[in-house]
């Protein structure tokens, strides 16, 4: 059977978005009834809301439908999550990978949940800071573990395409709790996530 996809966008919110697009193209000395562009605003209406879906999601609801009970208590990691969002500032993309390690404190969480936290977060206008600690507060809450690290590896568009256009500059970004907290527990999650286990 051949993969079909489907989305589906607020016909109100696609209008307005088209129209302002639309703006945006005139503004920029281009003729939005020029064929090339002429579906460009509803293309980008579509588009932004797409990347921008994470408003709509609750990550900490989505996480506790998926928490079980288990004894296990060593570090889980989940390494190299690929991530695509929006820089805030420029509405420009940046785009790299997280890495996320807990340490589970009588609950465990089903491991396709991991990414889908981070695509929520993702998919909103962000910083790459925020990002971090969004995506590791909501670990921390929803879990409660005996400690959460996240690590975002990411390049960024607006300082590759425009301002100081460095090509070979990537920004790291981390956060810590818990057990975490502690060197040999941190150094054992960056030894982890920097190793070819495969």
């Amino acid at each position: 059977m051949a993969y079909k996809q489907r989305e589906e966008y607020d016909k109100e919110i696609t209008e307005n978005l088209m129209k302002n697009f639309r703006e945006v193209i005139q503004g920029v000395g281009e003729d939005p009834d020029r064929e090339g562009v002429l579906k460009t605003p509803e293309r980008a209406a579509k588009a932004m809301q797409f990347l921008t879906q994470g408003y709509s999601m609750d990550a900490e609801k989505i996480l506790k439908k998926a928490i079980f009970n288990e004894s296990y208590d060593e570090m889980v990691v989940v390494k190299d999550i690929e991530l695509y969002s929006l820089c805030e500032h420029h509405m420009l993309p940046f785009f790299g990978k997280a890495h996320i390690a807990y340490i589970p404190n009588g609950k465990i969480i089903g491991l396709s949940k991991l990414p889908r936290v981070v695509d929520i977060f993702a998919r909103r206008l962000q910083v790459q800071e925020r990002l971090t600690h969004d995506i590791l507060e909501c670990l921390n809450k929803a879990l409660k573990p005996q400690g959460v690290a996240v690590v975002i590896e990411a390049v960024h568009m607006c300082m590759m395409m425009r301002g100081v256009q460095k090509q070979n500059s990537a920004t790291t970004t981390s956060g810590f709790r818990g057990q975490f907290k502690k060197i040999e527990t941190r150094e054992e999650f960056l030894k982890l996530i920097s190793s070819d286990l495969r």
